[in-house]
């Protein structure tokens, strides 16, 4: 899979330059829309201005990723986490979200 192939401004992708721990919410969102749409691509560690900046530690971000929607959401949708190595060695998250049922976040639980 080529980075430009899905890196840009369509309604299928949506991008995060990092996750943001204490705001799962931010995201969430994007995890529900697509999910209640016709599903989509959450790309972690890429900027709005699709410049590339990879993530620290991917590993430890996808398992708070995974255990962040299924804690969060009160259905939890069909996903796939990836990792996608660039050329120069950074490394991005690709959460594959999958047209589902009508999700919505449990706000309660986002304090």
């Amino acid at each position: 899979m080529n980075l430009k192939d899905i890196i840009g401004e369509t309604t299928d992708y949506d991008k995060k330059l990092a996750l943001e721990v204490k705001k799962p919410k931010s995201w969430c969102k994007s995890v529900s829309a697509f999910a209640n749409g016709v599903g989509g691509t959450l790309i972690f560690g890429v900027s709005n201005d699709n410049e590339v900046r990879g993530l620290l530690d991917a590993e430890k971000d996808a398992e708070i990723i995974s255990e962040q929607i299924k804690t969060r959401l009160d259905l939890i949708p069909e996903f796939h986490l990836s990792f996608f190595r660039t050329e120069d060695d950074k490394t991005l998250i690709l959460l594959n979200i999958r047209q589902g049922g009508k999700l919505r976040i449990i706000i309660w639980r986002m304090v």
